[in-house]
């Protein structure tokens, strides 16, 4: 699998900083910059898994608790939430949407195997150099029949608008997140190789919704920006 550099693309040049260190950062303003047309908005449109079925969920790189809260609005039973920054996480704890939340990598989270129908990450692949230790460790928390779902950046939007993942601190210089390309098929060879199925793909585009939120961004009118999967263990 070759590694695609995001410097490669790059048409932004900002400082950049390690994952924890600039969530920890970001926190101040994260629930005001992300929008959930690019997530949530995209999870909405999945035809399965049935969230309301799910009776125990893992949220991986949980942040401050939006996807546990909207998975508890769609009817999950129970969330558990892992992340690999503490401020996140304290957010997190005053939304209380998780049963359990813990300080704790995507790629090795502590929590227990084979015990979740359903596993969530969202918007944390673009800050792993290999996605493979991610989807093997969502592999082993999954039960039998037990589904993953992955939403992320497109590779098409960071290659084409040359923009990493980055925040405004209070300095004012825009700083970003350290940020790697991964291509669609480096998912689909990660996921076959830990054993998931494919059930679903969709793509985000930038449509009417996202201009009337991101007006600046006409230019970019009908590229993906975000792609969500369904995974499914036999």
């Amino acid at each position: 699998m070759r590694v695609m550099l995001f410097s490669d693309f790059d048409a932004r040049g900002y400082r950049t900083v390690d994952v924890r260190s600039g969530y920890g950062e970001w926190v101040r303003t994260y629930e005001r910059s992300v929008e959930d047309v690019m997530d949530i908005g995209l999870l909405d449109r999945l035809t399965e898994p049935s969230w309301d079925r799910a009776r125990r969920v893992a949220d991986l790189a949980c942040g401050t608790g939006r996807t546990g809260a909207w998975l508890r609005e769609r009817g999950a039973a129970a969330v558990d939430g892992v992340d690999l920054t503490p401020e996140m996480l304290d957010r997190a704890r005053v939304r209380g949407a998780h049963d359990y939340l813990g300080e704790a990598d995507v790629r090795d989270t502590g929590l227990a195997g084979g015990a979740y129908d359903l596993v969530v990450a969202s918007l944390v692949d673009e800050h792993l150099a290999d996605l493979s230790p991610l989807y093997r460790e969502a592999w082993r928390l999954a039960a039998s029949g037990g589904v993953f779902v992955l939403v992320g950046y497109h590779p098409h939007f960071i290659m084409h608008a040359g923009m990493p993942t980055h925040y405004t601190p209070p300095d004012g210089e825009p700083t970003a997140i350290s940020t790697t390309v991964h291509l669609i098929s480096d998912h689909v060879t990660a996921a076959l190789a830990a054993g998931w199925q494919l059930a679903e793909m969709r793509e985000g585009v930038i449509d009417e919704q996202w201009l009337a939120v991101k007006p600046q961004w006409k230019r970019f009118r009908h590229h993906p920006i975000s792609v969500a999967t369904v995974w499914r263990k036999p």
